[in-house]
């Protein structure tokens, strides 16, 4: 088993409820979410009594409230961990990233609802931190050590490189969009090669 919970598989097709975010989801990270339109209400009921994920993708046009948004084609499976619904009308749920998927097509439902057909991608095998990024490390075991394991959750894997790779990208201060082209990325050293770049500029890492 990896950190994700599965087995690596190979490339699987899926038919999925999507939600469209201004946020990435990455693969074994944890997202809270505030649900209150009618579709992701009856959406999260669907998933929850049928233990199904959805897709949360980052929005490529449009918005998170109202008409259908256009996402990007690669988003993550949102499982759902926690749900709660502190008022009537409003459920807050917490979800954690399983595989990562690239959309074939969509389509609308009348409630406004996008489904889509999607590529399960295949997970990467398992590769080590090279000694060239070994300096990301410490950073990430502080970060790891102050948001504590509800928002970074266990086990961790600083050996990993997918697994260090996903979770620098949900902490680094840049656009969504750029933690969507990560996310997109197929190869987990080329991955860190950009993060350890980008935060030995700011001098965050040696």
């Amino acid at each position: 088993m990896n950190w994700l919970g599965f087995q690596h598989k190979e490339s699987t097709e899926i038919d999925i409820p999507l939600f469209p975010l201004g946020g990435v989801l990455f693969p074994g990270g944890v997202l809270s979410l505030k649900v209150f339109e009618q579709r992701y209400l009856d959406m999260a009921a669907t998933c929850m009594k049928d233990k199904a994920p959805f897709g949360i993708c980052l929005i490529s046009s449009g918005r998170e409230v109202g008409e259908s948004a256009v996402p990007h084609r690669v988003g993550t499976l949102a499982h759902i961990d926690q749900a709660d619904m502190p008022q009537l009308g409003i459920l807050m749920l917490t979800v954690r990233g399983g595989r990562r998927f690239r959309i074939l097509s969509t389509s609308t439902r009348p409630d406004g609802l996008l489904r889509a057909q999607v590529e399960l991608l295949a997970e990467p095998a398992r590769l080590d931190v090279p000694a060239a990024q070994q300096g990301l490390l410490p950073l990430l075991q502080k970060v790891a050590g102050d948001l504590g394991p509800e928002k970074m959750p266990e086990p961790h894997a600083f050996d990993d490189a997918t697994w260090v790779g996903y979770r620098l990208t949900e902490i680094v201060p840049v656009q969504a969009l750029a933690k969507q082209k990560l996310l997109e990325l197929d190869d987990p050293l080329s991955r860190l090669q950009i993060l350890h770049t980008y935060l030995a500029q700011r001098k965050l890492v040696v």
